[in-house]
């Protein structure tokens, strides 16, 4: 029996359908390490970790949980899980170095080594193709509020169709464009560290354009049937009260932060009031004929990343904001209850609710949970045994809304776990703690928590204890 073997009574279960995905997730950069070598050149978090003050610790992804070594024993810890998906990101400077041209074969073929590797373990590779690494060289041209950039991403789009087509089970084509967008071009607070309102609307725009380029690369390079699919952090947004002006102020938050994703990848149209809130700041002028018609390519799954809610009241924020057009008209309002290692609040209803609302506004589109999971101080007791009953519970109050969610009518079709190992937490460096499987960074030793033997027994019983 191992570490990952042991099941609990399995009276009282909350069942999920027989085909449910269960996954894991990880990005790139917080795991692969081996940032210079086979050709890898630097991406924007490379130079912003490199950047004084902008990194906890001034922690780089140099190393980080060195994955790009350690592949096999990586894949073997998720055959022990038993999960049917994993969910990873492609590194683009680690594949074609500058943006631009033909992909480099030793970054190809490591993606290709994973891939060969998780399909014999009986896993099923969900691979994203940008988790916020974008090369340098193309934020020197421009970066995301530089329309070539779209471009440019649909053509490395297509070359990891060719080089991958054969063994990926999903594209994902972003991951999070929200904070790529505000809180790399908007506050500065990640990659590439701007600070401008009106960059981060062109970039969310262009990430839009993106999206809807390598869509349409994918299908075109890939046989049919294959799984499109994007995945956005919503928020799951909640007024303070229901006085007219927190509500308006729910609205504000809910345009620059949700519809500015759904309504042109859902429905080929900005939404009429985020193009009113933002007047101050641009007249959207760049958004060209037909962008928004390439945008709304069909897909065939929308991913979930969720970890807490966001309540809003009419005000003004006290903190630098990467809500353009909308920071002078509210504020945020603390949520009570526990709180995780991050400082974010502990609220499942919050997924349950994101999840009924997509329900109604977006009928017939299947949905993943994409991302979900809970940073704790997570330590080796005298037997070294890394016990984390805060994650235990976190998990478990957040697949059983997933299940309440089914229960009343949303179409989702899995759960993906962030994260399966201990990594850099972008700005955070190394101080935060996703994983399940804790890494000892100075001897990459890694350890099955708790969690993970949790998580295990609910995927081998494809249920989770009722309370």
């Amino acid at each position: 029996m191992t570490a990952l073997d042991a099941r609990p009574d399995t009276t009282a279960m909350l069942r999920f359908p027989g085909d449910f995905r269960w996954g894991t997730a990880t990005a790139a950069y917080q795991i692969e390490g081996a940032a210079a070598e086979d050709g890898r050149t630097p991406s924007i978090w490379d130079t912003f970790s490199r950047t004084p003050g902008k990194v906890r610790n001034g922690d780089t992804g140099d190393i980080a949980a060195d994955h790009y070594h350690r592949l096999g024993e990586d894949v073997a810890l998720l055959r022990r899980l038993g999960v049917t998906d994993y969910r990873f990101s492609i590194a683009w400077p680690r594949v074609q170095p500058t943006g631009r041209g033909p992909a480099v074969q030793k970054g190809l073929d490591f993606y290709r080594r994973l891939t060969d590797e998780l399909r014999e373990a009986g896993i099923r590779p969900v691979a994203t193709l940008y988790h916020w690494d974008l090369p340098q060289e193309l934020e020197d041209a421009g970066g995301w509020p530089h329309r070539e950039t779209a471009y440019r991403f649909a053509d490395y789009a297509g070359l990891m169709a060719e080089a991958l087509g054969d063994r990926v089970a999903t594209w994902t084509t972003l991951n999070e464009p929200w904070c790529a967008a505000f809180l790399g071009y908007g506050n500065g607070v990640h990659a590439p560290g701007r600070t401008s309102a009106l960059a981060s609307l062109r970039a969310a725009h262009h990430f839009n354009l993106a999206h809807g380029l390598a869509t349409r690369a994918l299908r075109a390079a890939l046989p049919a049937p294959v799984e499109v699919s994007l995945t956005l952090n919503l928020h799951a947004l909640r007024p303070h009260t229901d006085a007219p002006e927190d509500v308006d102020a729910a609205r504000r938050i809910d345009a620059v932060g949700n519809r500015i994703f759904l309504d042109p990848v859902f429905h080929g149209r900005l939404p009429e009031d985020l193009v009113r809130d933002t007047a101050a700041v641009t007249d959207w002028s760049f958004v060209a004929d037909g962008d928004l018609e390439t945008a709304s390519a069909p897909i065939d799954s929308l991913g979930i990343n969720y970890y807490s809610p966001t309540v809003v009241a009419a005000g003004t924020s006290e903190s630098p904001s990467p809500w353009a057009g909308a920071e002078q008209h509210v504020r945020f309002v603390p949520v009570p209850g526990p709180r995780t290692a991050m400082d974010w609040p502990v609220d499942a209803d919050g997924l349950h609710e994101l999840l009924l609302r997509l329900r109604d506004d977006l009928p017939g589109t299947p949905l993943l949970v994409t991302e979900n999971g809970a940073a704790y101080d997570d330590y080796a007791d005298p037997s070294g045994e890394i016990k984390d009953p805060e994650r235990v519970e976190y998990l478990h109050s957040h697949l059983a809304a997933v299940h309440r969610a089914i229960q009343d009518g949303a179409d989702v079709r899995g759960y993906f776990l962030w994260s399966l190992l201990d990594n850099f937490e972008w700005a955070y460096g190394y101080s935060k703690r996703f994983g399940i499987v804790h890494v000892d960074f100075a001897s990459q030793r890694r350890t099955p928590k708790s969690s993970a033997r949790w998580y295990a027994d609910a995927i081998a019983h494809n249920a989770v204890p009722a309370r």
